[in-house]
């Protein structure tokens, strides 16, 4: 960040910054939300759809990587304006053409752009707010907003003509390409990033097995998380337990559920330890799954909901706090954490796509009880062995 930055400059990059991240829960979401509407307007299978929920996934991934290289020959500014952008493109894509191949490319676009804003967002709240937790807890809070909202706003275009979610697609993109705008007139620096000099690099903790166990936690968790929020909304429509209206509301409440359960685990934690909470938290997401599934009524239905969404959001930030002290002394930890555990969110919507080819939409979603029942596994180990 440029030295001698007004106050008012500074307000400017936190409302740029915040209204990036909004967008990107109205990304992370819409996808899961419009997947049910794409493939009947394409005429997709399911493993095609699950393919496409991967490149989501895969652009997220890939992210990390571009949005760390890419400045060092284009400068920071020019980096951000280039990569959010091409969430632009993705979503435009997805209007345009339903060849696989094409729509494909055009959610490997909106992960590539999700994870960059994301990087590049964490980056600079942290560096204007000088490290305010405060202000990073708002900035994740605006994503769920947004991820709140994604639901209703498609659910505003389709409720009267389902082909019309291709309006709130090219929404989607307008509203992406604002974040470029608003980007291009941040007060931050375009010099190119010093590569620096070779440092030595540690890889000790790949031998240390409370680095595997966290992350095996996070990797099915992440498994769990993309595929749910991939498929909840085709999953109650194609089954019919529900209509696909009220499964967009449901959508919205998960998320909604996961901001408050956020919020509620980081009081938590002041009171108890990291390995309890994960505990609790993977044996209700198991219970809670498998209501879901079992059940048909619209009650039964809506609490489990609200008790998996609970459940869920505290896994993710529990778990990388579960690693503090060595992701502190071992800046490696963090990124090949992230690394390995982003590989289940890429194979799990697509492997619930295969297996929903062979054996239904049901079959697909049951397959996850295995990622959530192995997320519990090794909150056990993490448990016994910190005990």
């Amino acid at each position: 960040m440029q030295s001698g930055i007004s106050k008012k400059q500074k307000t400017f990059i936190f409302v740029a910054c915040f209204y990036a991240f909004f967008m990107n829960g109205i990304v992370g979401v819409s996808l899961g939300s419009l997947l049910p509407m794409i493939k009947t307007t394409y005429n997709l299978d399911y493993k095609v759809s699950g393919m496409l929920l991967s490149a989501h996934s895969i652009g997220n991934l890939v992210a990390g990587y571009i949005a760390g290289l890419i400045p060092f020959y284009l400068g920071r500014k020019t980096s951000i304006l280039f990569l959010s952008g091409s969430t632009v493109l993705g979503f435009l894509g997805m209007v345009l053409t339903g060849n696989p191949i094409f729509l494909f490319i055009a959610f490997l676009l909106t992960g590539i752009g999700r994870g960059s804003v994301s990087n590049f967002d964490n980056a600079i709240v942290n560096e204007t707010s000088g490290g305010d937790p405060k202000a990073l807890n708002l900035l994740h809070s605006f994503f769920a907003i947004g991820a709140f909202l994604v639901p209703f706003i498609i659910l505003g275009f389709t409720k009267s003509h389902l082909p019309r979610w291709k309006y709130s697609v090219v929404l989607f993109s307008l509203m992406s390409l604002l974040v470029v705008v608003l980007f291009s007139f941040m007060s931050i620096e375009n010099k190119k990033k010093d590569k620096g000099k070779a440092v030595e690099v540690s890889y000790a903790f790949l031998r240390d097995l409370h680095f595997w166990t966290s992350t095996g936690i996070l990797f099915f968790y992440l498994c769990a998380e993309a595929a749910i929020n991939g498929w909840l909304v085709t999953y109650f429509k194609d089954t019919g337990i529900i209509s696909t209206n009220i499964a967009q509301m449901l959508s919205s409440l998960l998320w909604l559920v996961i901001l408050i359960g956020r919020l509620t685990c980081a009081y938590l934690s002041k009171i108890i330890s990291k390995r309890k909470i994960l505990l609790l938290t993977s044996i209700g997401t198991v219970l809670f799954f498998i209501s879901l599934l079992s059940t048909r009524n619209i009650v039964m239905i809506i609490i489990s909901i609200i008790g998996l969404g609970f459940c869920m959001s505290g896994i993710y930030p529990t778990t990388v706090a579960n690693l503090g002290d060595m992701i502190k002394t071992t800046p490696m930890a963090m990124g090949m954490l992230l690394s390995i555990a982003g590989l289940g969110a890429i194979a799990m919507p697509a492997i619930t796509g295969r297996i929903a080819q062979m054996a239904g939409i049901f079959g697909g979603m049951a397959a996850i009880t295995v990622a959530v029942i192995l997320n519990f596994a090794f909150s056990v180990i993490n448990y016994i062995r910190q005990k």
